[in-house]
């Protein structure tokens, strides 16, 4: 799993990046009550705003960590929000992109670099 400065996390499997926002960004938003994800075929490029959070306090964008076409929405979170709370790292993902360039993925942080940029903030 590697992630951004903006708190998205991003998982490759094959030329399949899965995304969702951090445990921590899920933690700093408090309560999701509403996420609009990006719907499938839009293509995006490495920080275009891709999808929406809303929480109790405040919404929030979220950015696509790498460029590519969107393959899948997880569309369940439009009727369980909740579930970026409790699982958002895994079943609160927010789409799944087919990247144009798998290698792009190496320069976002690893585990190790996200929570030392976390410790700086």
């Amino acid at each position: 799993m590697r992630y951004t400065k903006d708190h998205e996390w991003v998982s490759l499997d094959g030329d399949i990046a899965t995304v969702g926002i951090s445990q921590h960004a899920a933690e700093a938003l408090g309560d999701v009550v509403f996420v609009e994800v990006p719907e499938v075929g839009k293509t995006v490029s490495t920080g275009d705003s891709f999808a929406v959070v809303e929480s109790v306090k405040a919404a929030s964008d979220v950015y696509a960590p790498v460029s590519g076409e969107v393959v899948e929405a997880n569309d369940t979170l439009s009727t369980a929000p909740e579930t970026v709370n409790a699982d958002p790292q895994g079943s609160g993902w927010f789409a799944k992109i087919k990247v144009s360039d798998a290698s792009a993925i190496d320069a976002l942080m690893d585990q190790a670099a996200y929570d030392a940029f976390l410790a700086t903030l």
